[in-house]
């Protein structure tokens, strides 16, 4: 892709994503997620309807009337996106492949957390850490994310989710906001996911095309592992080839639903051909 072409992508994604974040995901995100706390702003002359404990008795002493301390909330937080950038990234037979869907989400999640004055960081990880973007803030931040998201080429088509894990408990010392981009065809992730579910506020987004879901009976296919390489023809006439292959898929969207729920983390499933938008707001309206 060349730099012209590039520039015309992300501006068409922060078009259509800041557009998300600013009328809908912005207002949302500000009250899903809440910051560390309170933190003291000023003292002011107390007015009729304050609360009574949150006067100053040393200015009261000195002035002869009444203040009261006012607080506010300490609102600045950190945005991790980690995002599955190994072969299967490229799959769709619908409108979009899905990394194209994570790109949006992303962008979506990153605009949002702008608006908010928040820091936003990116890990790209395969079966191994493709590349680490340290938080922090602001639009240009934001744009050069979406520009790795658009043009990065991984090192590996494996994927190892547990290592992605481990290396953000290692990275991200205090507490995050962190969302995991994934089709989640993997396993083996539960220990390291519990260790970051402890630190931060983790939420898992499976993204899955619907012929994940049912191979279609097109008799004998040639088909191609993305991660492997690995190229076999398969019998979709054959039922028990289909039902297998429901089966593999199914069993590792419960691993993920379940996985995720037990560390006290949030899930949200979106296939390529629905829309995210009414997924990502569902979700933050259930958890605001």
């Amino acid at each position: 892709m060349d730099t012209k072409e590039l520039i015309k992508k992300v501006r068409k994604i922060e078009i259509k994503t800041r557009r998300l974040s600013d009328h809908i995901f912005g207002g949302e995100y500000h009250s899903t997620f809440k910051g560390r706390g309170m933190t003291f702003s000023e003292v002011r002359q107390y007015q009729y309807g304050d609360d009574v404990r949150a006067i100053d008795w040393n200015v009261t002493a000195r002035s002869n009337e009444p203040y009261i301390k006012v607080f506010e909330e300490e609102r600045e937080l950190t945005m991790m996106l980690m995002v599955d950038v190994s072969g299967s990234k490229l799959f769709g037979t619908q409108n979009q492949f899905k990394d194209e869907i994570a790109t949006e989400i992303s962008a979506t999640l990153a605009f949002s957390a702008m608006q908010n004055n928040d820091k936003i960081g990116l890990i790209l990880f395969s079966d191994e850490i493709e590349l680490f973007i340290p938080p922090k803030k602001g639009r240009s931040h934001v744009l050069r994310i979406i520009r790795e998201l658009l043009e990065f080429k991984p090192k590996s088509k494996q994927t190892n989710i547990a290592e992605a894990f481990k290396f953000l408990s290692s990275v991200m010392k205090k507490k995050a906001i962190v969302f995991v981009l994934s089709d989640f065809i993997a396993d083996d992730y539960e220990n390291t996911l519990k260790i970051a579910g402890k630190k931060h506020d983790v939420t898992g987004i499976r993204i899955y095309d619907r012929n994940e879901e049912q191979l279609p009976n097109l008799g004998l296919v040639q088909m191609k592992d993305e991660e492997t390489g690995q190229i076999q023809t398969i019998n979709t006439a054959s039922k028990k080839v289909r039902s297998n292959y429901a089966t593999f898929h199914k069993n590792k969207a419960s691993y993920f639903e379940q996985t995720f729920k037990k560390s006290g983390s949030g899930v949200i499933s979106t296939r390529v051909d629905e829309s995210y938008v009414k997924k990502l707001l569902g979700y933050f309206k259930n958890r605001g």
